[in-house]
This record gives structure tokens, sequence and C-alpha cells, in this order.
């Protein structure tokens, strides 16, 4: 089964449960992959589907930063919710050490030396990350690594 058949099958699910909160956030996910199938007239695959998990997560983590900073507990939690559910979607995050590893594999494959060769390390670990790790964050070991 792919991920946007899960997606769709939990969809069903939720709607039988009557789990509004859950079946709300389901629909914004199908909605947005929905939307990119219909921009880029293609079926999406489950990287695809991955990356637009990894998007609308991104997407809420700013949210809720925002919202923390002015003092708007109700929206934070509702944000914070819709994020529980769309990662439950995503591949297991790596551990430190895992992520650590892959990162002084790209650095050595790219030949990585300076902060310039940054790009070329982003490049060769954004497919293997994907919706595995905060890329912000990877981004910061990395500036930390070659800085």
């Amino acid at each position: 089964m792919s991920l946007k058949e899960r997606i769709q099958q939990d969809m069903k699910d939720a709607m039988r449960a009557a789990d509004k909160p859950r079946l709300g956030t389901i629909r914004l996910i199908l909605a947005a992959i929905k939307q990119i199938e219909v921009d880029e007239r293609k079926v999406l695959d489950d990287i695809e589907v991955t990356t637009v998990l990894d998007r609308m997560c991104k997407q809420r983590r700013e949210s809720i930063s925002q919202f923390e900073k002015a003092g708007r507990t109700d929206l934070v939690d509702q944000e914070a919710a819709e994020l529980a559910i769309i990662q439950t979607y995503l591949p297991e995050p790596l551990s430190e050490s895992e992520l650590n590893l892959l990162i002084d594999e790209a650095m050595v494959q790219s030949g990585a030396a300076s902060i310039k060769d940054m790009g070329k390390v982003m490049a060769l670990l954004k497919p293997r990350l994907q919706g595995r790790a905060d890329m912000g964050a990877v981004s910061a070991l990395i500036k930390a690594r070659l800085g």
C-alpha cells in the first residue's frame, strides 16, 4: 500500500470514528497532495508525498514558533496537534549518531573543505534525509563542521 493510499484509508477510518481533528488534518494533507498533482499533472509517488508532508511539518513548526511569540496558546495547541498527526506518516526520524554518520559520509564523498562546499553536502544529504531529519538542524550541523 502506497503512502497516499494509507492516508486515504486513514481518512475513511477517521470518518467512521467521527474523529474530527484527525479527519481535518488528513483532509489538509490530501488537499496539499492533490494541489501538487493538479499543478504538475502527475501522480505523486511515496518520496514526493513525503516531501509534501515534510513541508507541512516545517510550516507547522514555524507557525507554532510565531504563535508562541504572540501568546496564542490556543493556536499553538491546534498546530501541535496537526503536526503530531502529520508526523505519523513520515519515516522514523534518524538518531543523532545516524545523522552524524550520514553527514560525515556526505562530507567525505563531496570533498567538502570549507563553508563554500556546504551546497554540495546538502545536495547529497537531502534525498537521504527527506522526512527523517529537520533540514534546518542538519544545515546548522554542517555549518559548525565546515566553519
